[in-house]
């Protein structure tokens, strides 16, 4: 039997084995999926210890993206476009990088939420990993512009940089206060603190406003931008699953439905 994981820092919350194994079973397919520590700078000697075992498949957290980016023999035209991976598949002796972030996003703000992407203008917070993975395909989808905020300017300036198209920007100072944006979307790390990302209050006044993170770790932000007039509010759980769904697709040939995993862990989650 084959075997699949997800390698990250920490591990032990992942619900990745519960989805893929719910995929599993919803389109019989008997499927093996583990949760493996992987830290800064071990993420090869992990991955060689995983395909010596059988491993033909892998999903790839914080804070490894980048690190499977450049371990990966090639990588797919998305996950060089996001010089970031967070699927890899086993072929021919070699692991091929993907990234299944971005349309794991696009699927759940629009399939799930019913939210229209075109012709919207949209303020990223954030520039990591997180960021990089999500940029082309809103793009992709549409949207008119693209603002970027980031603690740190300089990093901001190297992802609009990076993106090469005339959507994208910085956003003014201070989270663009003045501004007015359809769509908000967070993609910094610090709801793993229970903090918020830099004041940003001017910019929620009805928006639609994303977490890319879920459960406790959204709430704070999704709850300070409810406070500050957001439209209406959603954490990253939809994008989680849907992301989940094209790996499983990459790995299994199928794309699993999603709706019914997504239901049972969200009645989980919410209770928490």
């Amino acid at each position: 039997m084959s075997l699949y994981a997800v390698f990250g820092h920490p591990i032990d919350h992942s619900l990745s084995p519960r989805i893929h194994e719910a995929f599993g079973a919803l389109t019989g397919r008997l499927v093996h999926y583990e949760r493996r520590e992987a830290h800064p700078g071990g993420l090869a000697q992990a991955l060689a210890a995983f395909a010596a075992e059988g491993g033909r498949g892998a999903n790839i957290t914080v804070p490894v993206k980048g690190e499977a980016f450049t371990l990966a023999a090639r990588v797919t035209a998305r996950a060089a476009r996001a010089r970031a991976v967070n699927t890899l598949s086993w072929d021919n002796g070699a692991w091929v990088g993907d990234n299944t972030d971005g349309i794991g996003l696009v699927r759940d703000l629009t399939v799930n939420h019913g939210w229209s992407l075109p012709d919207r203008r949209v303020l990223l917070i954030g520039a990591g990993g997180a960021a990089q993975g999500i940029v082309g395909p809103l793009l992709d989808a549409g949207i008119a512009i693209l603002a970027i905020s980031n603690r740190t300017p300089a990093r901001a300036q190297g992802l609009v940089w990076a993106c090469a198209d005339a959507r994208v920007r910085l956003a003014a100072a201070g989270g663009a206060a003045g501004s007015r944006y359809d769509l908000v979307i967070n993609a910094t790390a610090a709801g793993l603190s229970g903090g918020l990302p830099a004041p940003l209050d001017a910019v929620f006044e009805d928006a639609i406003v994303y977490d890319l993170m879920y459960g406790p770790k959204a709430r704070a932000f999704l709850s300070h931008a409810r406070a500050h007039g957001a439209r209406e509010v959603a954490d990253g759980l939809g994008m989680l699953v849907e992301q989940a769904a094209e790996s499983f697709l990459l790995w299994h040939g199928v794309r699993p439905p999603t709706p019914s995993v997504l239901e049972r862990l969200r009645t989980e989650v919410d209770a928490r």
